[in-house]
């Protein structure tokens, strides 16, 4: 008994029909992200990224523009430096040196700035189709919790870093294998190059650099796909909600129910002294006699007379109890009450299929009035 008294949740796990407080797991996050916490997330700078597919499409599209622009730059760097050599008798001046320095950086914008460009544009690219267009300056905020040590740490051992190591470790390995594999089967055809010419060396350890750079390429390709699922499951997954978080923010983004279901009773507390203000200002009251009461307000001028009040129930009582004080006839008229509590709502004309059974109401009204003044 003692046990049940201080550790109920515990000891209810022996008994022969353990009970089990849900309340203990009202808290686990369960619940797939809403659009709003996904949209909040968003605007923090939290998105589901891979760095990964980012710098192995930057590889690739960097190996490919060599390959592409690779024979022009090496025209043009091999150009270059027979100029420079056969101009060396030259004497060095301020002039020389200043023609050096610009025909070098000539050769860098020439050959460098092509493949730049061709990478920087690839890793836009690539990020606009993993996050799209994302500005926000809350990652760069400054934020005291970043200086604390012992959060540092939890970073530094915590289950992405080690995801992280053991992507890095997989990387290592199977990029490994493929270039050991690779060069054991030409390392073979490298001593054939000792009696071959510049270019002839050149353009084979060039074909197989390029080849193998590839081969690492799609790699690198394979592991950045699945490292790109990853962090898109990973990303959802720390978006999850509790079931009391999707409350919690339905109360946030479209009010509290109880406080609405308050303002709705206020308006119509509202409406309600608003519409027994014009009863005593009515001509008639049409009742069934007990379930409904509409009050009729007829001018010189109206094309027709106007529904000021009506009511059910409760507020039909309420109406004839403001008539009675106020000495407006009532009428009881149940075929007439009914049609006219379907048919119209406050502050709409008769309609004209009335017209002659309200008219009737109004001359018998009008009568009366004439022999009380009489």
């Amino acid at each position: 008994m003692k046990c049940m008294e201080t550790y109920p949740w515990f000891c209810g796990q022996f008994d022969e029909n353990p009970v089990f407080d849900l309340q203990l797991f009202a808290g686990e996050k369960t619940e797939k992200p809403t659009a709003k916490r996904q949209s909040d997330a968003r605007n923090k700078g939290q998105v589901g990224k891979s760095q990964e597919i980012s710098a192995a499409f930057v590889l690739l599209s960097g190996f490919i523009s060599l390959n592409v622009f690779g024979a022009s730059i090496y025209d043009q760097i091999v150009s270059y430096m027979i100029y420079i050599f056969s101009h060396l008798y030259q004497p060095v001046d301020v002039e020389s040196v200043m023609r050096l320095f610009l025909g070098i950086v000539e050769i860098l914008a020439k050959t460098a700035l092509p493949i730049m460009v061709v990478i920087m544009v690839t890793g836009l690219m690539i990020n606009l189709f993993q996050v799209g267009i994302v500005f926000t300056m809350e990652p760069l905020q400054f934020k005291l919790e970043n200086l604390n040590p012992i959060n540092g740490f939890g970073r530094i051992f915590s289950k992405r870093s080690l995801v992280e190591l053991v992507k890095s470790i997989l990387k290592i390995v199977v990029v490994g294998m493929f270039v050991y594999q690779y060069l054991l089967d030409e390392i073979l055809q490298m001593p054939k190059l000792i009696s071959a010419d510049l270019p002839t060396t050149l353009h084979v350890i060039t074909g197989v650099v390029m080849f193998l750079a590839f081969k690492i390429c799609a790699v690198f390709l394979v592991l950045a796909i699945l490292d790109y699922v990853y962090q898109k499951w990973q990303h959802l997954e720390g978006l999850k909600m509790s079931k009391q978080d999707i409350k919690d923010e339905s109360k946030q983004s479209e009010g509290d129910p109880q406080i609405k279901g308050k303002i709705r009773q206020k308006q119509r507390q509202m409406a309600m002294q608003r519409m027994m203000q014009e009863v005593p200002k009515a001509d008639v009251i049409v009742t069934n006699p007990t379930h409904f009461a509409i009050a009729l307000k007829y001018t010189a001028g109206m094309p027709a007379p106007v529904v000021i009040a009506k009511g059910q129930d409760l507020i039909a009582q309420k109406i004839k109890e403001v008539a009675r004080e106020s000495r407006v006839t009532i009428v009881e008229n149940k075929p007439l009450a009914r049609a006219l509590y379907a048919a119209t709502e406050i502050g709409d004309a008769v309609p004209q299929e009335l017209y002659k059974s309200v008219a009737e109401v109004l001359a018998y009204v009008y009568r009366l009035k004439n022999k009380k003044l009489a």
